[in-house]
């Protein structure tokens, strides 16, 4: 094994490959670039000088520190120039019959002390290395694209590969500035894998109907995410995403992982995403009909829009009168929200003591007391009580003898179905879902059942916008759109934990560096609360009957014990 890296090899000079070895120019070491004739290697010169061009015009690099990356880097249609490199990183296209084939030659020409690693993003590095006769030198080393701005680096080790081959490679990552993490031989290794699931299930949750593109964009946008999931396998490519799904789905039979019937819908008809013009999205077309799965949504939306519009100039701009029932910090939240926004506000709480502790919350005076007839007059009548159904369906039964006709009354459930609160009550078809993923934020879902009457949905989102929130809209489902999607990536997470797979600081920062997640899983559930991902869970499971939404067990039993992962 070589005591030191002084040059390094890199085979293929597509996107990835020429932002690798850019990176390892930068870091001082030589590299040689081979590619399979002479026009690739004219395309993959064109890919670094355009490269460390941009950032000469970025004021990143001088022109002398651009040419001296670039003399840094020999360029080769000949695999015998690796001869003597310390390591060689493979970085072509991801099939594993062109993989397995260029690793047969690397073993020929390189010399017997030399590592190889391949730069795959779920492909089975084992695979790999048993078409060489040195699999115990062959790692894994997954950059993220673009490779000279992106800091993650995934390490992957099999089965076989020696300590000393694994080490060489970490010491190289932390010599080129990147975050490395090191993880055993799984398909999608970290980051992927947990991506990925979160992925598809939003492209089945737009293929069912679920939500529009744009809700469910949105909606992930306010957590804090840097875009919406579709949005992002339209910049992936929708191609790639599939062949990630599929490798995935291969190894692990997790139907999480199966992909969406759109997802291949679109691919067989040439939809890639950014780099064909048109994906979730069309770029720079006119705007394309809706997908066959959305035809019932944009009827609905449709006929919902007309009745809207013969009230827009009552309720456009004009702040309801809104009642509050419930003393918790989520009905505080809710009246605050409403206070800020200038609305006419009252509350009721289930005994003085406890109106009075909103009272004293609020550090205002607000209207409120324990009677439901201070909830009389009110266009919009939110519950805020207990998660219990019971409690729920009793509050609504009695809304009925107080409300005012055409009033939207909205249940705050996460885990309850709206339709089992609505149908406790008179009028059905006023009530809809109300979730805020974050009560100090602007985010609103609302949820509407089968019998939500279209302009009383309208109506809600119209009164919702007006009191400073962003409304998004979706079916009644078991964790809206926010919760249906992130907890089940939290839980993956935790499942990947307790198989011993990667510790807690390697999946966080894996998230945090290579999808440019905000916190890392662990860490989110340790802000949001255990007790609420189990609650979502077991409601999802309950709905779906689908395994992968089954708490891990590691999840609930800190969660039973009171502790959390840190």
């Amino acid at each position: 094994m070589a005591a030191s890296l002084n040059k390094v090899g890199v085979v293929g000079l597509g996107t990835m490959g020429a932002g690798i070895a850019e990176v390892l120019a930068r870091s001082g070491l030589s590299v040689v670039g081979v590619e399979v004739g002479d026009e690739a290697l004219r395309r993959g010169r064109g890919h670094l000088e355009r490269s460390t061009g941009r950032a000469v015009k970025r004021g990143r690099l001088s022109v002398d520190e651009q040419q001296a990356i670039l003399g840094r880097i020999e360029l080769s249609t000949s695999f015998g120039a690796l001869g003597d490199c310390d390591l060689v990183v493979e970085a072509v296209p991801e099939q594993l019959p062109l993989k397995r084939r260029v690793f047969e030659q690397l073993d020929e020409v390189c010399r017997a002390d030399a590592v190889l690693a391949t730069n795959t993003s779920s492909l089975s590095v084992t695979e790999i290395a048993v078409s060489t006769n040195r699999p115990e030198q062959v790692v894994g080393v997954h950059f993220f694209n673009p490779a000279p701005v992106m800091r993650l680096v995934e390490i992957i080790h099999t089965v076989l590969t020696r300590p000393e081959a694994l080490a060489v490679v970490q010491e190289l990552v932390e010599r080129l500035g990147k975050v490395g993490v090191t993880v055993g031989d799984r398909a999608g290794f970290i980051a992927n894998r947990l991506l990925f699931g979160y992925l598809n299930q939003a492209a089945a949750m737009y293929d069912s109907g679920h939500a529009s593109r744009e809700d469910i964009d949105a909606a992930m946008k306010a957590t804090g995410l840097p875009m919406g999931p579709l949005t992002l396998m339209d910049l992936i490519g929708l191609d790639v995403s599939l062949e990630v799904c599929e490798a995935i789905y291969r190894e692990t039979r997790d139907r999480r992982h199966a992909p969406a019937p759109i997802l291949r819908q679109m691919v067989t008809a040439g939809l890639l995403g950014r780099k064909t013009g048109r994906g979730f999205y069309a770029y720079d077309e006119p705007p394309a009909a809706p997908a066959p799965a959305a035809a019932a949504e944009a009827a609905v939306a449709a006929a919902a829009a007309e009745v809207a519009a013969e009230m827009a100039a009552e309720v456009a701009g004009a702040l309801p009168r809104v009642g509050v029932v419930g003393s918790g910090p989520l009905a505080v939240a809710l009246i605050s929200g409403c206070l800020r926004a200038g609305a006419d506000v009252r509350f009721v709480a289930g005994d003085e003591e406890k109106a009075a502790a909103v009272r004293t919350a609020l550090k205002r005076p607000v209207e409120g007391g324990t009677d439901l007839a201070l909830l009389a007059g009110c266009d919009l009548i939110i519950e805020a009580v207990a998660e219990d159904t019971s409690v729920k369906r009793s509050l609504f039964a009695a809304v009925d003898d107080v409300a005012k006709p055409g009033a939207v009354l909205a249940t705050t459930s996460t885990t309850v179905p709206v339709i089992e609160v609505a149908a406790a009550t008179d009028r059905p078809q006023d009530v809809v879902g109300l979730h805020l993923p974050d009560p100090a934020g602007e985010l609103v879902e609302i949820a509407t059942t089968v019998v939500t009457a279209p302009e009383i949905a309208s109506r809600a989102a119209e009164y919702l916008a007006v009191l400073g929130r962003r409304p998004v809209r979706c079916r009644d489902r078991a964790g809206f759109i926010v919760d249906a999607l992130r907890v089940p990536y939290l839980n993956d997470a935790v499942r990947m934990l307790e198989a011993g797979y990667a510790d807690a600081d390697s999946i966080d920062a894996a998230m945090r560096h290579g999808c440019g997640y905000p916190i890392g899983p662990i860490a989110d559930l340790d802000r949001l609360g255990l007790g609420h991902a189990v609650e979502v869970l077991h409601a999802l499971y309950t709905e779906a009957r689908e395994p992968a939404y089954a708490p891990a067990p590691l999840l609930e039993e800190l969660c039973t014990a009171g502790r959390t992962f840190r």
